[in-house]
């Protein structure tokens, strides 16, 4: 009989931020039973990834073992890790288990794709437990910056493994549970075989701060700012919304949610009972009928993303609403690693209309949603596992917090996307590795990280094209070649046209091409773009992509 192995394989999530997706299994090597815990998304930037819409983890193993899942659980609501749930969820099809505010979420995701709300289960938190297979789950409450956030408790036949998800040691988060030492430390009790732990602030040496901690602050800032302010932060962030909504009101003004994403949280989390006594709010519609230093806008778009309202208010005017000189832009919020190009572009903006933007460099007007390294030891020190594994981080973040829990007295293992470590018999070791990789969503197709696809439009960005037509009869050209560019000079170092010139040297070419040149279309095509970009490298310093049409006219 095959030795059973209980398997942790992340796909995505270990060795990045974002993009969340991890895999536990139990049985026979290869006929492991299995459970997938968050289908997430990252996000493209025009630099990496042009074009793309959305970045969800190659699932292609997952899929060629589709038979074996049984369930998928959803740690929680933001993006990174429910986000591909719709995109996804086609390819896997098994039950999907969330807790209420999450599975409300997920069910607008499936509404929008067409899917089986059904496939979403709501389960109650810990100690509820769902048996799917060789497991039982259980969702332990833990404080974040969205509500409902869990940690799974997750039962196996080799023991009990904490899978954190994303969290924080707050005990007063004003919306969504507080941190409940003593319920840690109750499931702990009689043992961990592994912590599972989110590793995202390892390297911020002080303890973490509290939720209740901005609501002062802010709202003395709201009293003392003339004009109208604009707030931004992550529409998910409930919480801080609920905090920026009160502390307008109490400084006398009237609050406007701008951004598809901000209403839609808000409506979920008051249908859903997660937030109580939200502030009223007043529609853009109506605001210009109150005077604009009573106002407050709650904008999406902290992360200086484009199509979102603080990107679109910067740029002129968004729902009829725009800044002046004398208002005030805060952002309550802090910039993610690889966002400071966009958000810096918003701030540059707003500064060129007179309009004044308040960062969160500072600290006073954001607290983080993710433990901060004395919280993470608190936390191994409250479950006191057999074994840390750090996830929801880069490579760098991994690594700093295993060494921390060595530190701390526990033994660890990093295990970055595509490495399956075998935790049966508390002697975890890594037992396969798995191709890993990205999917893109380009559109409404979904392509490989590997197809080529983005590769080219990266290339046309850098180099431009050069598209050349020539007509063929009986193996020689009819009338000239001709070309068009895009992306290119029209004026080269001879001060003349670049495409007369490149037109001349290709006609020139095939005056003079023997026959079994003009009567091959390989041969024909090769020497046709070797011309083009050598004198395209003379004209302009450039070698450009090339297409060739050749049409071949036959009697």
């Amino acid at each position: 009989m095959s030795k059973n192995r209980l398997l942790y394989l992340p796909l995505g999530g270990a060795g990045e931020i974002g993009m969340n997706c991890y895999v536990y299994g139990y049985g026979p090597a290869g006929k492991e039973r299995l459970i997938v815990v968050d289908l997430g998304v990252t996000f493209p930037d025009m630099d990496g990834t042009p074009g793309v819409d959305l970045i969800f983890a190659d699932i292609a193993w997952l899929e060629e073992r589709k038979d074996q899942i049984d369930a998928i659980y959803i740690t929680h609501a933001h993006e990174d890790h429910i986000g591909a749930i719709g995109h996804l969820w086609p390819r896997l099809g098994a039950p999907i288990y969330a807790r209420k505010f999450t599975s409300h979420l997920g069910r607008l995701k499936f509404d929008e794709h067409g899917l089986d709300q059904n496939q979403i289960i709501t389960v109650g938190a810990w100690p509820e437990q769902t048996k799917t297979g060789p497991f039982n789950v259980g969702f332990l409450p833990v404080s974040h910056s969205i509500p409902e956030s869990s940690a799974l408790v997750i039962d196996t036949p080799e023991g009990r493994i904490v899978h954190t998800g994303d969290f924080k040691v707050d005990r007063t988060p004003l919306v969504g549970e507080a941190f409940d030492d003593d319920l840690w430390a109750d499931v702990s009790k009689d043992g961990v075989l592994a912590l599972v732990c989110d590793s995202t602030n390892v390297f911020t040496p002080h303890a973490g701060r509290s939720e209740a901690e901005v609501v002062e602050p802010l709202t003395q800032l709201m009293k003392d700012l003339p004009g109208l302010v604009a707030a931004t932060t992550f529409a998910s962030n409930v919480a801080r919304v609920k905090t920026l909504a009160e502390a307008g009101v109490a400084a006398g003004r009237s609050v406007v949610l701008m951004g598809r994403a901000m209403r839609r949280m808000v409506t979920a989390g008051i249908e859903t009972g997660v937030i109580k006594n939200f502030p009223t709010t007043l529609s853009p519609d109506n605001a210009g009928d109150v005077p604009r230093e009573n106002l407050l806008l709650l904008t999406t778009g902290s992360q200086g993303e484009r199509r979102a309202a603080t990107a679109q208010l910067s740029r002129g005017k968004y729902l009829g609403m725009k800044l002046a000189e004398g208002d005030t832009v805060i952002f309550s919020s802090k910039t993610i690693p690889g966002n400071e190009t966009s958000v810096s572009r918003i701030v540059n903006s707003f500064s060129e209309m007179g309009v004044d933007v308040i960062t969160d460099s500072d600290g006073l007007y954001h607290v983080s949603g993710h433990a901060n390294r004395p919280d993470i030891s608190e936390v191994h020190n409250i479950v006191k596992p057999n074994l840390v594994i750090p996830m929801h981080g880069e490579h760098r973040h991994l690594r700093a917090h295993a060494r921390l829990a060595e530190e701390n007295g526990y033994k660890a293992i990093i295990a970055p996307n595509g490495t399956g470590v075998d935790l049966a018999s508390g002697a975890a070791k890594v037992v396969e590795f798995v191709e890993t990789g990205r999917t893109y969503l380009d559109g409404s197709i979904q392509i490989g990280a590997m197809d080529g696809v983005v590769r080219d439009r990266i290339r046309l960005a850098l180099n431009g094209l050069v598209v050349c037509t020539v007509i063929i009869e009986d193996d020689a050209p009819l009338g000239d070649c001709w070309c068009e560019i895009k992306g290119l000079p029209e004026t080269g170092k001879s001060n003349a046209s670049l495409v007369d010139v490149l037109e001349e040297d290709l006609n020139q070419f095939m005056m003079r091409a023997k026959k079994r040149t003009l009567s091959d279309d390989d041969k024909l095509e090769e020497e046709m773009r070797r011309i083009i970009r050598r004198t395209a490298q003379i004209e302009i310093g450039k070698k450009p992509e090339v297409q060739i049409v050749i049409s071949r006219l036959s009697n």
